[in-house]
């Protein structure tokens, strides 16, 4: 489950001072020492009971006109330090109850409640406002899992709590994953997230809790979705990238994209049993497992 950080510290400081702070250490969530000063400095900023209103109130008043600090807003979640400042950024995350309308108009899941999953990096969480979200918390063993859909994982319930106003908790790459219910009344979490070049191609998993059972990929890659849009443009350039990435890219991720694409513009049912077919030769488990899962659907519908 989340690692807990208890600190008491009275001091407050402003988000440019947060964010120079973190920006002089940089942010390691394996270096105790970074991750202690990072955890202090996230405590500083909670103290700020006026920092995050006054922000929503600036930048409301200038109906979004500036944007060249690079800010993005949505309905849940405000940047407050945009990636590309070193290992770190930071956002604001709003957890609605199901009170609020934006719930009843657009559901739980727009806001990833009921939705078990894990993360494909580290980062610092605090209460900010509001009772909290609640989590049932779970914890996995990444090395095991190849990410195919269906794959059985074993995923070990931990705990049931709730990120409570003035709350640090460290979420761990590939090893926490946690349920989240909705918030009792409206609430707010602070975010410190660990950025690094590896994250692109590791993947992150939504769960079946019940089945014990990988559901899906959350985070799909732009490169990916590149290839098959090449590929299916017609471009001989691109698919024969497409088929060197389907038989050496260090990626198993990419090469089962690679595979899709290839079974995308194939001409006809044999001819895309043929990609799967070769897919499962001497390939990593998940494309092995996956190309299975595409035969039997082809089977299916011969």
């Amino acid at each position: 489950m989340p690692r807990v950080i208890s600190i008491e510290d009275g001091e407050t400081i402003t988000l440019a001072e947060c964010v120079d702070g973190l920006s002089a250490t940089g942010f390691d969530p394996c270096n105790e020492d970074s991750l202690a000063n990072a955890a202090l400095l996230l405590r500083r900023l909670g103290n700020n009971r006026d920092f995050l209103g006054d922000l929503i109130v600036e930048e409301l008043a200038q109906s979004h006109r500036e944007e060249i600090d690079g800010n993005s807003y949505g309905p849940q979640v405000i940047m407050l330090s945009p990636p590309g400042n070193g290992d770190f950024f930071m956002r604001a995350n709003i957890w609605p109850s199901q009170n609020e309308h934006m719930v009843r108009a657009s559901g739980g899941a727009s806001f990833v409640y009921s939705m078990p999953h894990d993360h494909n990096f580290s980062f610092l969480t605090l209460g900010y406002f509001g009772p909290g979200y609640w989590s049932d918390y779970y914890e996995i063993d990444y090395e095991r899992v190849a990410g195919w859909t269906g794959e059985p994982v074993d995923l070990r319930f931990m705990e049931r709590s709730r990120l409570d106003e003035g709350k640090i908790q460290l979420y761990r790459a590939h090893i926490d994953v946690h349920a989240q219910d909705m918030a009792e009344a409206l609430s707010v979490s602070i975010n410190i997230m660990h950025t690094n070049g590896a994250q692109g191609w590791l993947d992150q998993y939504r769960l079946d809790i019940e089945n014990r059972r990988v559901a899906a990929i959350l985070n799909p890659g732009a490169s990916e979705a590149f290839l098959r849009v090449a590929v299916g443009m017609g471009s001989p350039e691109a698919r024969d990238l497409a088929e060197s990435f389907a038989r050496s890219h260090p990626s198993d991720r990419m090469r089962l994209h690679a595979f899709d694409a290839l079974a995308s513009v194939a001409p006809d049912q044999a001819a895309r049993d043929e990609v799967w077919r070769f897919a499962e030769i001497g390939s990593s488990r998940l494309v092995r497992a996956e190309a299975l899962q595409r035969r039997a659907a082809l089977a299916v519908t011969a």
